[in-house]
């Protein structure tokens, strides 16, 4: 059996899949590397993905779909896994050889010595276009180091230190088991693959390590913000996706309950945020509406949330307050570099 199996959703990404594919060879025979062709037609995206499986056919699996999105690769590349821990890996996307040998060393470790924890995190790094500083997410303050340890363990997660996609290795079986399917032509859907499996994780290890090197500044980015704005919808559609998926109030560990519910909260707050930079009357209806989806769902997480710091910020009245959640956004971005 394989240790590690890495996704690569691929979808027109013939400019860049290459030095994605290129960073997770050096894990060899350890690793099966799953590039997901995502109906790709306009380059050579196919045709990439077979050369790979030819010259490395022990490591390297293509596989070919009719266009589903980001998450339907996801899917595909969960399905056909074979290794003990599961990883996406973006197409524009890489990682950092030094801290993948130490990550694959360490799971190995685990497993040699019985502890198939059921998630592993590590740092990522903002590779930002034109930016002189790359800004690396940690998690020293939240999570023990080098150790195996459970919710019961978890510090203080800051403002900006979230489990994202590109921090976090999955064991295989528990995300198979735990019935994640990410919806089929949505963007966005990497927040309900960080969401909705973590009260099936009973236990984890952190390694403070720089591992995922997160690429982010062109134009057609789903992360930018006037194609965030442009797909505000999608957003939406995640976002209810998640407030249906738990009540939070059945989560037994107070830490994690306090975690999903934090996390939903900066959900809130992004999707309130581009519907208030759109500017329109019907997106600031849009708003109103996903803020009382969630009252009807669970009233005491809404008021919580609405009237925590981001909530009150994002709802302060007329166009004066909207000048204000702009702002607030603003600044929240410069320090967090989001997109």
């Amino acid at each position: 059996m394989k240790l590690l199996s890495i996704a690569v959703p691929c979808y027109n990404s013939e400019d860049y899949m290459k030095h994605c594919i290129e960073s997770l060879l050096p894990g060899g025979e350890d690793v099966e590397i799953i590039i997901v062709d995502d109906g790709s037609t306009k380059d050579r995206t196919a045709e990439i993905a077979d050369e790979y499986a030819a010259r490395y056919p022990g490591i390297v699996k293509a596989v070919h779909q009719e266009n589903g999105g980001h998450g339907e690769a996801v899917n595909t590349g969960l399905q056909n896994a074979t290794g003990l821990y599961f990883k996406v890996v973006d197409s524009d996307d890489w990682v950092d050889e030094e801290s993948y040998q130490k990550v694959l060393s360490k799971l190995a470790e685990l497993v040699r010595e019985g502890n198939t924890v059921d998630m592993m995190i590590c740092n990522y790094v903002y590779e930002k276009q034109g930016a002189r500083r790359k800004k690396t997410i940690r998690y020293t303050t939240a999570f023990p180091q080098d150790q195996v340890f459970t919710w019961n363990d978890v510090k203080h997660f800051r403002l900006g230190q979230y489990i994202l996609m590109h921090s976090v290795i999955y064991r295989t079986q528990m995300l198979q088991s735990c019935g994640l399917e990410l919806p089929k032509h949505t963007f966005y859907v990497d927040n309900i693959f960080v969401y909705y499996p973590l009260p099936y994780v009973k236990t984890l290890y952190y390694m403070d390590i720089d591992l995922y090197r997160y690429f982010i500044g062109r134009s057609d980015q789903s992360v930018n913000e006037q194609v965030m704005i442009g797909r505000v919808d999608q957003q939406i559609k995640v976002n209810k996706i998640m407030i249906d998926q738990y009540d939070l109030r059945s989560i037994q560990n107070p830490k994690l309950r306090k975690y999903m519910s934090s996390y939903l909260e900066i959900m809130m707050t992004v999707s309130s945020i581009m519907l208030i930079r759109s500017g329109t009357a019907e997106s600031l209806e849009k708003k109103k509406d996903l803020w009382q989806y969630l009252k009807k769902r669970d009233a005491g997480l809404y008021y919580k949330l609405y009237f925590g710091i981001f909530g009150r910020a994002m709802n302060l009245p007329g166009k004066g307050g909207r000048k204000v959640s702009v702002i607030a956004y603003k600044l929240a971005n410069k320090v967090m570099g989001f997109n």
